[in-house]
C-alpha cells in the first residue's frame, strides 16, 4: 500500500492532501505540521468529507516525523507564503532553512522517498532539497510548470470562450517572471492556438501568465493555494499510478538543452521511479534564448543561496 506525506498544513499543503484524497490513489495520507493540532484538524475535516464526496483515502495529521516513516512520496509545502511587495527571491533565507530541515527530518525515517518541492522560491528550494538529501535527481524535483501552464490555459480558455479541458500547452524555465511559455506548442483540441487568437492578445496572455502568482498575491494578500495544491496532487497521482504523464517539472539538468547543473522547468515523463525521462524539445533560436535567460536568473538565485549556506 502506498503512503504519501504532505509537509505543511497551510493552505497549499491542506489542499494537496484534500485533492489527493479525492483521487483515491492511496489509503494513507499523512499531513505534518509543526502545529500538530492544525494538521490533525484539517486531516479530520477532510476525512469527514469522505462520506460526502465518496472517497476512501484516510488522512491523519501529526507533528511527529516518525509517523512519516516509509513514505513513497513526500510533498514539501512548508515555508512562509509570499506577501504583497515581496519577490520570490526575498523568501530564500527563511524558506531554505525550513526546506532543508524538513528534508533532513524526512530522511531520518524514509531513506529513499520521491520528494516534490512546492515551497517558494521554487527552483532554488528544489536545489536546496536535492543538495541536502543526497538523493538521485530523478527523485527530487519541483512543482511549478503544471501550475504555470494551468494559469496559461485558463487565461486562454477565457479569451477563446472554450473549455480548458481542450487546451494543451508547454511551458519551460524558472518559476517566475522569466518563465518561458511556448505558443508554438500550444493547441486547442489539436488546433494551433496561433490560428485562433491574434499575436498581440496571445502575447498579453503570456505576459499575464508570467506574473500570475503576483496577480493573486495582490488580490488576496497571500499566495494561491487551490491550483498549486491540485497541481502537486496531480504529480503524486502520476507517480503512484505509474501513469507516465508528460508534465513540465523543475528538474536538475545535466546537459539537456545545453544547460548543466541547474534546476529548471522542462517537460518530463513522470512515473513510479520519479523522473523517468527528460524530453528535449527542438527549440528555435528565440525560444532557446529565453530559456537561457531564465536559466541564468535561476543560477543567480542559487548563488545567493549558496553564499547564505557557506
Amino acid at each position: 500500500m502506498s503512503k504519501v506525506t504532505v509537509v505543511g498544513a497551510g493552505n497549499v499543503g491542506a489542499t494537496v492532501a484534500n485533492v489527493l484524497a479525492h483521487k483515491d490513489v492511496t489509503n494513507d495520507i499523512v499531513l505534518l505540521d509543526i502545529q500538530g493540532d492544525l494538521a490533525r484538524g484539517k486531516a479530520l475535516d477532510s476525512w469527514q468529507q469522505a462520506p460526502i464526496d465518496y472517497y476512501s483515502s484516510k488522512l491523519r495529521g501529526t507533528e511527529d516525523y516518525s509517523e512519516t516513516a516509509n513514505s513513497d512520496v513526500v510533498v514539501i509545502t512548508a515555508g512562509i507564503p509570499r506577501k504583497p511587495g515581496m519577490s520570490r527571491d526575498d523568501l530564500i533565507s527563511t524558506n531554505a532553512k525550513i526546506v532543508s530541515s524538513v528534508t533532513t527530518s524526512i530522511l531520518e525515517h524514509t531513506p529513499n522517498p520521491i520528494i516534490i518541492v512546492v515551497s517558494n522560491p521554487l527552483d532554488v528550494m528544489t536545489y536546496a532539497a536535492h543538495s541536502v538529501s543526497g538523493l538521485s535527481e530523478k527523485r527530487v524535483f519541483g512543482m511549478a510548470g503544471i501550475l504555470d501552464t494551468a494559469r496559461y490555459r485558463a487565461f486562454l480558455a477565457t479569451a477563446l470562450d472554450v473549455s480548458p479541458k481542450d487546451i494543451q500547452a508547454v511551458l519551460m524555465g524558472g518559476h517566475g517572471d522569466t518563465m518561458v511559455p511556448l505558443p508554438r506548442y500550444t493547441t486547442v483540441a489539436g488546433i494551433p492556438v496561433t490560428e485562433l487568437i491574434g499575436a498581440d492578445e496571445l502575447d498579453a496572455i503570456v505576459q499575464r501568465t508570467k506574473k500570475g502568482g503576483g496577480e493573486l498575491v495582490k488580490l488576496m494578500g497571500t499566495s494561491a493555494w487551490y491550483a498549486p495544491g491540485a497541481a502537486a496532487a496531480q504529480m503524486v497521482e502520476s507517480i503512484l499510478r505509474d501513469e507516465n504523464r508528460i508534465y513540465p517539472c523543475c528538474v536538475k539538468l545535466t546537459g539537456e538543452y545545453g544547460l548543466d547543473d541547474v534546476f529548471l522547468g522542462v517537460p518530463v515523463k513522470l512515473g513510479k521511479e520519479g523522473i523517468k525521462q527528460i524530453l528535449e524539445l527542438d527549440l528555435n533560436e528565440a525560444e532557446k534564448a529565453l530559456l537561457d535567460t531564465s536559466a541564468e536568473h535561476v543560477r543567480q538565485v542559487i548563488e545567493v543561496y549558496n553564499k547564505m549556506s557557506a
